[in-house]
């Protein structure tokens, strides 16, 4: 092994791969890869396409990043897989490239877990510090917000987001928006409760997580409509100032959902 790099690891000319960067055994890195200082790349790994990967990722062995997507509309062109800091991706996952239909961009940010066989098709967006189990599998244009933890063999669909903080149960499959806070489960999912131990965990205040059971009270059990909701949920920032951050970002991805969509129920 000369250096960080494995002798029988193909580093295409063009591909710019700070000096710390280690590559293990039949790795193959495309000519338009880019790889920050401390990242790992394990063996027989395929990274490709316009893909930009940052600082102290770990890439586990026969991964594929930087694919073109599976849409036969993708003609060619530039678009682009970027990964942030710190992320742990593990055996088998497949990041695939944006489209031009979609922006353009896949994007996973920092500090991510993602395990093993995991699939973020083209144009998914994910946050910080998201967890997804094994085989957990996004379809094209998903939106997965910070601190998300989706459970093995979770399937959504595409277009669907999922909003900061929130978690599904092992196989289930997404149709809807699945708001904040939100966990769901089932084949449809639907909404069981609100993440409550993961934000202790985080460092939610009681009076934080309380205003989180009111918002949760008024989108699931006082058969409210979504404006009615709105309201009721808008007005907690008032009550509860300490949770005014929390009230808007549920507001912020309840104003964004789409009538045909909806949300998880």
């Amino acid at each position: 092994m000369a250096g960080n790099i494995h002798p029988t690891a193909i580093i295409e000319s063009g591909a710019e791969l700070d000096s710390s960067v280690s590559v293990g055994p039949y790795a193959v890195i495309g000519p338009h890869v880019k790889v920050g200082a401390g990242t790992t790349i394990g063996a027989h790994c395929v990274v490709e396409g316009h893909t930009s990967i940052g600082r102290d990722n770990r890439i586990f062995q026969f991964a594929s990043l930087g694919a073109v997507p599976q849409d036969k509309k993708y003609a060619g062109e530039p678009c682009e897989l970027v990964i942030g800091d710190r992320n742990t991706i593990r055996e088998f996952c497949t990041f695939n490239i944006g489209s031009p239909g979609g922006g353009g961009v896949t994007r996973v940010g920092n500090d991510c877990w993602l395990m093993a066989y995991v699939h973020l098709a083209h144009d998914c967006i994910i946050g910080n510090h998201a967890t997804f189990a094994n085989n957990t599998q996004l379809a094209g244009h998903v939106i997965v917000g910070d601190w998300v933890t989706l459970g093995g063999f979770t399937v959504v669909h595409q277009f669907v987001r999922i909003g900061a903080h929130g978690m599904t149960a092992m196989c289930s499959l997404l149709f809807a928006d699945q708001p904040p806070f939100v966990m769901s489960q089932g084949q449809p999912a639907q909404a069981r409760s609100m993440n409550f131990e993961g934000l202790r965990r985080r460092g939610f205040s009681p009076a934080r997580i309380s205003a989180v059971k009111a918002m949760h009270k008024a989108l699931y059990r006082d058969g409210l409509t979504l404006e009615q909701a709105r309201a009721q949920i808008a007005a907690l920032a008032q009550a509860t100032p300490e949770a005014a951050g929390d009230v808007q970002l549920m507001l912020e991805f309840l104003d964004q959902t789409s009538p045909q969509r909806g949300i998880v129920r």
